[in-house]
């Protein structure tokens, strides 16, 4: 959304629909949308407790999970099921910033990644199959450069 010029950020819609569905500020709600604004990619709830844990505002991880939920549920950020046991979220974008992900089975390793000859094969496959596809995750996995055996 753009008024006068100025592009809307994730963190401001993000405030702007909580607050329409009547949540109000707080620390620990702040901390994660802030942390999340500033990641590339999906993170487990455990990896967002530590990453505040490190920083000024502690934050337990009841609280990560309570408001992970109330994102999920306002759709502002998404579950990304890695395969790994654990559930990743990460900020849903309107604009851009869709990607998808690379999964190291030996060491864990998320990364993101795009590519825009895939999303157009998704785009022409979405014509021939009786489903519109309204969104997609793609998520491959393999050994990182670090863990191969080359």
């Amino acid at each position: 959304m753009s008024t006068h010029g100025h592009t809307e950020t994730w963190i401001e819609r993000a405030e702007a629909v909580l607050s329409a569905a009547g949540h109000k500020r707080g620390g620990a709600r702040r901390a994660v949308i802030e942390l999340l604004d500033s990641q590339s990619c999906a993170l487990t709830a455990v990896e967002i407790e530590d990453a505040l844990r490190t920083g000024e505002r502690g934050v337990s991880r009841a609280s990560v999970y309570r408001v992970l939920d109330e994102l999920e549920a306002l759709r502002l950020v998404q579950r990304v099921e890695t395969g790994q046991a654990m559930v990743r979220y990460e900020r849903v974008c309107e604009q851009g910033g869709h990607h998808h992900h690379l999964v190291c089975d030996s060491c864990g390793l998320v990364m993101p990644f795009s590519d825009e000859a895939l999303e157009r094969a998704i785009d022409k496959l979405s014509e021939r199959v009786p489903l519109r596809v309204s969104e997609h995750e793609i998520v491959l996995h393999g050994s990182c450069h670090d863990c191969r055996d080359d």
